[in-house]
């Protein structure tokens, strides 16, 4: 299976890794500027590089193309590859918006290619007992929190690299928590979403604080708090059971129940079983764990809050988001 990886950032040197040591062929790297492609494509033994994503497309010897690339390039992208007959695994979030999403999974289903995207979360190997115990009927989840806090006054990412890309605090960070409340919860009905998405500030210009609360008909809720204008970091998950409590802190890679505490597998070793999900699904023409159809619910929940933001504030392109057309 010979592949093509869209990005260098971190994870793009995640996912290259994974790959190699799931039996994939790293065929072609496609970067932004020359220098930077072609030291990451032979660090990491791709057979090409190119700046040409189109390029890397018309090769028929790639079969599959994973994007790790800026949030607001995911839709397009995503839609070209999928066109173009690629096996495709998209970062997270699939798009920006609702309608975005919906796009990308109709070209999914119209390709009939393997096609899902890279959330994290649903892949925790610590959760496993939990889903299958929860499915057994042994226990029920009632409440998840998750608080993501970080400071983003200069934009800097995890590598230590200056972006030349902004994030977005709803459509990529609380994007991974909202998706995992509802994939805990088996995605049961939602009877009411409430959220606040903070003005834009006037340095960064985007909207630093949010905050979302989904309740489901069956009375368990999902409550996500963050803001990128923190002192310091905090990334944790509190779920509260019938049966006992888990807090899994992810900065220090620690689960605490009422048993005690125990050490979680990293963040990077997490991400490699999306890869080889991914590669066995295209081996075995099978769905990933999270297909394209899987996380349309959680994109629902987020526009609903960014359809209050922009009744509030004016829908209009901002740092990491712009509108379809570019205007407002």
């Amino acid at each position: 299976m010979k592949v093509c990886v869209v990005g260098y950032g971190m994870m793009g040197e995640w996912h290259s890794r994974a790959l190699r040591d799931a039996g994939a062929e790293l065929h072609t790297l496609v970067g932004r500027r020359p220098e930077a492609a072609e030291a990451f494509a032979q660090t990491h033994g791709y057979g090409r590089w190119t700046l040409s994503l189109d390029e890397a497309l018309a090769d028929p010897a790639v079969d599959a193309v994973i994007l790790a690339t800026p949030s607001e390039g995911h839709e397009a992208e995503a839609i070209r590859c999928l066109q173009a007959g690629k096996h495709t695994l998209i970062e997270i979030p699939i798009a920006m918006s609702l309608a975005g999403a919906e796009r990308v999974v109709a070209a999914g289903e119209r390709a009939g290619v393997v096609y899902g995207l890279s959330h994290p979360m649903r892949f925790r190997r610590e959760r496993e007992a939990l889903r299958a115990r929860v499915a057994a009927g042994e226990e029920r989840i009632r409440h998840i929190a998750g608080r993501f806090f970080i400071p983003r006054l200069v934009n800097i990412g995890a590598t230590g690299y200056r972006r030349s890309w902004s994030d977005n605090i709803l459509w990529h960070h609380f994007c991974h928590f909202v998706d995992l409340g509802l994939f805990l919860f088996d995605f049961a009905p939602i009877r009411r979403v409430q959220g606040h998405l903070g003005p834009l500030h006037e340095t960064t210009g985007i909207p630093m604080e949010c905050v979302v609360l989904v309740e489901t008909e069956d009375d368990r809720t999902l409550l996500v708090h963050g803001s990128y204008h923190a002192s310091f970091r905090f990334y944790d998950k509190l779920i509260v059971t019938d049966r006992d409590t888990y807090f899994y802190d992810t900065l220090a890679a620690t689960l605490r129940t009422r048993e005690g505490t125990v050490a979680l597998e990293s963040e990077q070793d997490n991400a490699a079983r999306i890869v080889r999900d991914f590669v066995a699904a295209v081996r075995e023409g099978r769905p990933p764990l999270a297909s394209g159809p899987s996380v349309l619910p959680a994109m629902r929940v987020l526009q609903a809050v960014q359809d209050e933001w922009d009744a509030r504030f004016g829908a209009q392109s901002i740092p990491g988001r712009p509108l379809p057309d570019g205007g407002e």
